[in-house]
């Protein structure tokens, strides 16, 4: 069964529809910008707040702290999602953007190991935790957002347009850390430099709370009280096969992408020795790629069935990952040729993967569904992603990481397919 329910515009006037996806995406790109920053320095975080003589295992350190704040993104996705199904949409995401530049400002501040003690490694963790909740809901929840302002058949495009916002918080993130390292240096970067972006950052969140103010509310009145605690659970358990699916379609497009983004990077600076302002420009590239790339796939998959289009570049995931397997000793060539080598097929799989998660749930529990099944994906695969990929190089099994993505998506495609057939869809086709 595949019934598909059109999506109702809280405005049909255009211009409202434009300002209305301007504050959502710049709401995207601080979040984005901030998450991502943590993963691009915990090479020169690690040092700073961890009491450590090796460089990885200081980095490994600041990774699993990196790792633990996409434990608590189910936890976001649970307590905020019910509110976005029976409040609204609007104060939530206003509140994500809150928590997010407050605790960006939080990190620039706080002394190190070496003036505090333990305590800097608390705040640190305490400050991952809240952003993990915060992200928790702003990704599925700005897609769930954007496909009910857009009319139909135009889904993919509103999806595309909201990863645009996300890879460029995420080119920011690299672009910002990569002029810092340039104008400061290689050593004063590890020393206090690091710092800097993260105060770009919560500079950055008062312009985009200012912005998010204007936005409209698409949950409508009689819909918000068909979303009470229990009818919103009911929806979500009735669409249980779809939840599973999400998981995966959302964990081994993660898994992938926090490779490319955190990974590797951090791969070549505490493991190869690489240049930092070398890596920040190898990163700055990729979000090049993915920024432009996700407008692009937008409008093409709109052009075609989004079940085929998912399917299709789902499969390409499965011997792109392989590529990292060429990155094996010091070389920027090398680094630069994986990133840009394995993009297309990343930036195909980030831009369509939220649109395939929200199509799974209807719209009285798809915030909750959504954000609870892309929390649970994320913690799982792609929170971990990067500190599983270096622990397997220390250990000389780095096959085992793309193997181990390959299947992910591969269970994704047999999920998605079950799901669209057994429950139907409800966004995007």
């Amino acid at each position: 069964m595949s019934a598909t329910i059109t999506s109702t515009s809280p405005a049909n006037d255009s211009v409202t529809t434009r300002k209305a996806m301007l504050g959502l995406g710049l709401g995207n790109t601080l979040e984005w910008y901030d998450w991502m920053l943590f993963g691009l320095v915990s090479a020169y975080i690690g040092p700073h707040f961890f009491p450590s003589h090796d460089p990885v295992a200081a980095t490994l350190s600041a990774l699993a702290v990196f790792a633990v704040g996409f434990a608590v993104r189910p936890l976001g996705g649970v307590l905020l999602g019910t509110v976005a199904d029976r409040i609204g949409r609007r104060t939530v995401m206003l509140l994500s953007v809150t928590l997010m530049a407050a605790t960006t400002l939080v990190i620039a501040v706080t002394p190190t190991y070496d003036s505090i003690g333990v305590w800097s490694g608390v705040i640190l963790l305490v400050c991952r935790l809240v952003q993990g909740i915060s992200t928790g809901i702003e990704a599925p929840l700005s897609t769930a957002y954007a496909v009910e302002v857009t009319p139909k058949g135009r889904e993919a495009r509103a999806a595309g347009y909201i990863s645009f916002y996300v890879n460029l918080g995420i080119l920011l993130a690299s672009l910002v850390s990569f002029f810092v390292s340039l104008a400061v240096g290689g050593a004063t970067m590890q020393d206090w430099g690091w710092r800097i972006p993260f105060v770009v950052g919560a500079l950055m969140g008062m312009v985009v709370l200012y912005l998010r103010r204007s936005l409209p509310e698409t949950l409508h009145e009689n819909e918000r009280a068909e979303g009470s605690a229990s009818t919103v659970w009911r929806g979500v358990g009735k669409h249980w096969l779809g939840l599973v699916a999400m998981i995966f379609v959302v964990g081994a497009a993660q898994a992938y992408n926090y490779a490319w983004t955190v990974g590797l990077p951090n791969l070549a600076r505490s493991t190869f020795k690489e240049d930092p302002t070398g890596v920040f420009a190898a990163s700055t590239a990729l979000g090049v790629v993915m920024i432009v790339g996700s407008l692009v796939t937008g409008w093409l998959a709109d052009r075609a069935k989004l079940s085929r289009t998912f399917v299709v570049t789902r499969l390409l995931a499965v011997p792109s990952v392989f590529l990292m397997l060429l990155y094996t000793e010091p070389g920027l060539g090398g680094l630069v040729g994986v990133l840009l080598g394995g993009s297309v097929v990343l930036v195909l799989n980030m831009t369509l993967y939220n649109l395939v998660a929200t199509s799974l749930m209807p719209k009285h529990s798809r915030a909750t569904g959504v954000a609870l099944g892309y929390g649970i994906g994320v913690a799982l695969f792609g929170g971990t992603a990067s500190y599983v990929m270096i622990w397997l190089q220390s250990q000389n099994t780095t096959w085992l990481f793309p193997t181990y993505t390959a299947v992910l998506s591969l269970i994704s495609v047999v999920l998605y397919l079950a799901a669209r057939r057994s429950t139907g869809t409800y966004a995007g086709e």
